[in-house]
């Protein structure tokens, strides 16, 4: 049943995403506009691999920790970032508070991508919200804090981008946001998926409290470029 999260990249952006997808071969590079990701199909991909993103510099990579595309990178090329990441998944929600949020898209575009250049959530680019699924919350008129959707692979959609403005953390509006999309994706028939770096012990307990339980370990490389 969790099989598509073996490889979550090549199988969204071959599957219910191959609308943001760029295809070359048997590579698959997310648009430079919306993400950062690309991925080959297997161990045997790696010149399409290498094409795709000599000629889209920048990607990062998620592949299942001990499969042969973990850590690759292109010939020459040192990755900028090399983490491990647990991969966390949720079919049930554990109940908690609710918050009044609204959806975000175009409109909304300059503001989510300042908070979250803001913020740092995760690899974000101008379109990233082009993913759907994006809610926040507004106070006078600001931005304040924002939770969407990424990645969509056969049963599965991941939460992504939670942040909230650093003055006004503590008040349990990325908890409450989470909940929310959660619990949309849910009551759509998916079960949900995120990524959080597995030396993150706050982190994954606070996903735990939301119904979360870890999956297996991804690398995250991205690519100098």
């Amino acid at each position: 049943m969790t099989r598509p999260l073996d490889h979550p990249v090549w199988n969204a952006l071959t599957g219910r995403q191959a609308h943001l997808a760029i295809r070359q071969g048997d590579a698959v590079r997310l648009r430079p506009d919306v993400g950062v990701f690309v991925a080959g199909k297997d161990a045997a991909s790696t010149d399409d691999l290498a094409a795709i993103c000599a000629r889209y510099p920048g990607a990062g990579s998620l592949e299942a920790e001990g499969t042969p595309l973990a850590g690759w990178t292109p010939p020459g090329v040192e990755p900028t970032i090399h983490a491990v990441l647990a991969q966390m998944v949720c079919t049930r929600l554990v109940p908690g508070p609710g918050i009044e949020a609204r959806p975000l898209g175009e409109a909304d575009a300059d503001d989510i991508h300042e908070l979250a250049m803001m913020t740092r959530p995760g690899p974000f680019k101008p379109r990233t919200f082009e993913f759907g699924g994006f809610i926040g919350v507004r106070e006078d008129g600001r931005l304040i804090a924002m939770a969407g959707t990424r990645l969509r692979v056969e049963g599965f959609s991941e939460v992504s981008a939670v942040c909230t403005h650093p003055d006004h953390r503590g008040r349990g509006l990325a908890k409450a946001l989470m909940r929310q999309v959660v619990g949309q994706i849910l009551d759509e028939g998916d079960a949900c998926f995120l990524h959080a770096f597995a030396d993150r012990e706050a982190t994954i307990a606070l996903y735990r409290s939301l119904g979360f339980e870890v999956r297996q370990r991804i690398v995250y490389t991205v690519f100098e470029g």
